[in-house]
C-alpha cells in the first residue's frame, strides 16, 4: 500500500501538483510508517524560526521586486550598453552583464528573463545577431547571478547547511565573475564572426547613462562593503538594501508611487517569500525524518564500498546534481538535497562552502536543461519558440557552462581564494 501511495504521489507531483503538497504528503506517510507523531515534522522548524538569518530573504526578496518594477533593468542595460557595448560582442556582453545584476537581486531566473527577455531579444537581432545565438544567449543568462550576493539561493543554502552566508558571498565572487567572462569572450567571438557592428563610445552618452544608473550600481557594492567591512550583518544589510531602493524609486528615479504600485510589490514578494517558506516548513520536515532514520549514513557506507576518491565522489555528484537541476526548482532542491549530501561531502573532504558552490553551479545549469528545465519553459512563453529549438540554441553556452562547472568543481582555490 506504501509504495502505491507513494508512486501516487510521484505520478501527481509529475502531473502539475504543487511540490509542497507532494512533501507534506510524503512526510505524514513517512510518519505514519515509522509509528512517529506528526508533529515531529514541525520541530525542524524551531532551527528555521531561530535562524539569525531568516529575515533577510523577504527583505533583498522585497528589494528586488522593487527594483523590477522601478526600471532598474533598463537602466543597467542603457549604462552598461554605453561602458562596454561598444566592444566586438558588447551588446551580448551587456545582456550577460545585465542578466546577472537582474539575477543576484530577483532571486529567480524566471523573472530575469521575462523582464529583461523583452527589451534584449530585438535590441540583439537589431545589432546583427543571429536569433539562433540571441535565444541561446538570453535563455541560459537568465540564470547567471545566482551566485552573486546577495542571491536568495545563496541565503537560502546558508541557512539549511548552516554555513556561514558571509563565507558563501565570498566565494560565489570569484566563479560567477569567472563564468561570466567565458560567456562574453564567447559573445566577442561571434560577435566577430557575425561581423556585428558597432557603435562608437560616447563619454556623453556614458555620462548620462552614468548619472541614471549609478545609483543602482552602488547597491551591489554597498552591500558587499557594509556585510564584509563589518558594517552591518546580513539581516541589517537586507534592511538598509530594503530602504535604499524605496528611496531610489520613490524619490530619486519616482517611477514608483506608494499608492499606485506598493500594494502590486507587496503582493508579489509575499506570493515568492511564501512559496519559498512553505516548502521549508514541509521539506524540512522529511528531511529531518530521512536523517533520523540514517539514510545519509547507508548511503555514505555504500559509497565507502564503492567509491573510493573525490574525484570519484564529485564526479557522480555532479551527474546527480544536474539531474536534480532539471527536475527540481532550485529553492526545493536546496532544502530536500542538501542535507542529505552535507554529510557525505564533509566526509570525502569537502568544504561545505566549496560544495555549496558546487550545488549551485550545477543547479544554474540545470535550468537549461531538458526535460523541465525551468529556464526553457520561460524562454518558450517569453519568445514563443518550441522547447526543442531553444535546447538547441543553448547548447554551445552549456558545454561553455560544463567546462566552467568542472573547473569550479576540481580546483577548490576558485571558491575558496579568500582563506588564509
Amino acid at each position: 500500500m506504501t509504495f502505491v501511495l507513494v508512486g501516487l504521489l510521484v505520478l501527481l507531483a509529475l502531473l502539475g501538483l504543487p511540490l509542497f503538497v507532494a512533501l507534506a504528503g510524503g512526510s505524514l506517510l513517512a510518519t505514519y510508517n515509522a509509528g512517529l507523531d506528526p508533529a515531529l515534522l514541525a520541530v525542524e522548524l524551531n532551527r528555521l524560526a531561530s535562524s539569525p538569518y531568516l529575515a533577510a530573504i523577504p527583505l533583498f526578496t522585497f528589494a528586488g521586486v522593487v527594483l523590477a518594477a522601478g526600471g532598474a533593468p533598463q537602466r543597467m542595460i542603457q549604462l552598461f550598453n554605453a561602458t562596454v557595448g561598444w566592444l566586438p560582442g558588447g551588446m551580448a556582453g551587456v545582456s550577460i552583464a545585465a542578466c546577472a545584476f537582474f539575477t543576484a537581486f530577483s532571486g529567480a531566473s524566471g523573472v530575469t528573463i521575462l523582464a529583461l527577455g523583452g527589451l534584449m531579444f530585438p535590441m540583439l537581432l537589431h545589432a546583427g545577431y543571429k536569433e539562433r545565438f540571441t535565444l541561446g544567449l538570453l535563455t541560459t543568462s537568465g540564470s547567471l547571478g545566482l551566485l552573486f550576493a546577495p542571491s536568495l539561493a545563496i541565503l537560502l543554502y546558508g541557512i539549511v547547511a548552516g554555513v556561514s552566508i558571509d563565507q558563501m558571498f565570498l566565494a560565489g565572487i570569484a566563479p560567477g565573475i569567472l563564468l561570466m567572462v567565458m560567456l562574453g569572450l564567447y559573445a566577442m567571438y561571434m560577435g566577430g564572426k557575425a561581423a556585428v557592428p558597432r557603435h562608437r563610445f560616447s563619454l556623453a552618452v556614458l555620462r548620462v547613462a552614468a548619472r541614471e544608473g549609478i545609483w543602482d550600481l552602488l547597491l551591489p557594492v554597498g552591500v558587499l562593503v557594509g556585510i564584509f567591512g563589518g558594517y552591518v550583518t546580513i539581516s541589517e544589510a537586507s534592511a538598509c538594501t530594503a530602504i535604499y531602493v524605496l528611496l531610489l524609486e520613490i524619490v530619486i528615479h519616482r517611477e514608483i508611487h506608494l499608492t499606485k504600485h506598493l500594494p502590486d510589490i507587496l503582493r508579489d514578494t509575499t506570493i515568492l517569500v511564501g512559496s519559498i517558506l512553505i516548502i521549508l516548513s514541509v521539506a524540512m520536515g522529511l528531511t529531518n525524518l530521512l536523517i533520523d532514520a540514517q539514510v545519509p549514513m547507508k548511503i555514505l557506507g555504500w559509497m565507502g564500498t564503492h567509491v573510493d576518491s573525490q574525484l570519484k565522489f564529485l564526479l557522480l555528484l555532479n551527474a546527480f546534481l544536474l539531474i536534480v537541476g532539471c527536475m527540481m526548482d532550485i529553492f526545493s532542491a536546496i532544502v530536500v538535497v542538501v542535507p542529505m549530501i552535507l554529510p557525505i561531502a564533509e566526509s570525502y573532504g569537502i568544504h561545505p562552502v566549496h560544495l555549496g558552490i558546487i550545488f549551485l553551479a550545477n543547479l544554474e545549469i540545470g535550468y537549461s536543461t531538458p526535460p523541465v528545465g525551468i529556464n526553457l519553459f520561460i524562454a518558450s512563453q517569453r519568445f514563443g519558440r518550441p522547447i526543442l529549438s531553444l535546447f538547441r540554441a543553448a547548447i554551445p553556452f552549456l558545454v561553455l557552462m560544463i567546462g566552467w562547472l568542472a573547473m569550479v568543481t576540481y580546483i577548490p582555490f576558485i571558491s575558496l581564494w579568500w582563506q588564509p
